[in-house]
């Protein structure tokens, strides 16, 4: 059991609001629930939870310590009162989530707990049931692939130790297809082919540089690509990552001559456009397996897609995803 007492600027506020702020590692919804279960009492009495505290009040708390914990990656989620995930697909053992542009992955520093896509995803499965990780020795869902903070797409969770297990090594061994669209400045020439060259990241800069002979450090890359429409002096363009280099769509699109429309870093912002951010999205996944996958053997073949991509809404909304 804790306790604690309502101090003068605590006075005057909901005793809902008050535990939100107090205790952020407990869900709106159990709050609620032990308040309801006389778990959570003022002054040792029952309360409700429009209560007005008034300073000098005494809330004592019959809830486990781990809520008092403090908030830290692997207890976020308990951050997390209403999660908000758009779904692509569920079953029993992963996720596809269409994580849109702005939002990060997993955190980078502590300002971020609560709001990153992992997040969310533990805070639904444990809403859910599905998750319970006080009966877990170490497996928390996790993120099979990662996608940058503002490009939007398809990211894939685990929901358990096997599934997890499967799904990386599928990805290792590239038995998984993915297709990105962009926008690009130009019109790529030829319309359709393949991109070839090395990257070589640069980590103090966060960036890469392509070159096409190899380097001390430098990974090879192929990205396919074809263009589905040219107008005003903007394309759309389909690509499929060949290798899986960072930012390697944008790089090679960039040293191509056709950067991506609002890429900054590898390409130009255009005042004519309102967009600060790369228009490229991760929109279609194939489960394309040519090994045994054991208990996820049922994905292989599947496609899935997310339904609306925005700039293709923007820019082309003559052509509708397929």
């Amino acid at each position: 059991m804790k306790e604690l007492t309502v101090k003068k600027n605590d006075a005057g506020q909901r005793l809902d609001r008050f535990l939100a702020k107090s205790v952020p590692l407990l869900p709106a919804s159990l709050a609620q629930k032990y308040i309801r279960l006389k778990r959570i009492k003022i002054d040792g009495k029952r309360a409700d939870r429009d209560t007005r505290l008034a300073e000098g009040n005494l809330i004592q708390l019959y809830i486990n310590d781990e809520f008092f914990d403090t908030p830290k990656p692997e207890n976020a989620y308990l951050t997390v009162t209403a999660p908000r995930l758009n779904l692509v697909y569920e079953d029993e053992n992963l996720l596809l989530v269409d994580k849109k542009p702005g939002q990060a992955v997993h955190p980078h520093d502590g300002s971020e707990y609560g709001r990153t896509l992992i997040d969310h995803i533990q805070a639904y499965l444990y809403a859910k049931g599905e998750w319970k990780p006080r009966e877990e020795n170490a497996f928390a869902p996790a993120l099979c692939n990662r996608i940058d903070r503002n490009t939007g797409g398809i990211v894939i969770a685990a929901k358990n130790a096997e599934a997890l297990r499967i799904l990386n090594q599928k990805i290792k061994d590239r038995e998984l297809e993915k297709r990105y669209l962009c926008v690009v400045h130009g019109t790529p020439r030829p319309p359709e082919g393949r991109l070839e060259g090395y990257l070589f990241k640069d980590a103090k800069q966060n960036r890469v540089y392509v070159t096409q002979r190899p380097q001390p450090g430098a990974k090879t890359a192929v990205t396919a690509y074809r263009t589905l429409a040219s107008r005003a002096g903007l394309s759309l363009v389909e690509c499929e990552l060949l290798t899986g280099r960072t930012h390697q769509i944008r790089a090679m699109l960039a040293a191509a001559g056709t950067p991506l429309l609002g890429d900054g870093k590898y390409g130009r912002l255009d005042k004519r456009y309102d967009r600060t951010y790369q228009a490229l999205y991760s929109y279609k996944l194939r489960f394309a397996f040519t090994t045994d996958a054991g208990a996820l053997a049922y994905l292989n073949g599947q496609s899935f897609q997310v339904e609306r991509v925005d700039f293709v809404e923007e820019y082309f909304p003559e052509l509708l995803l397929s």
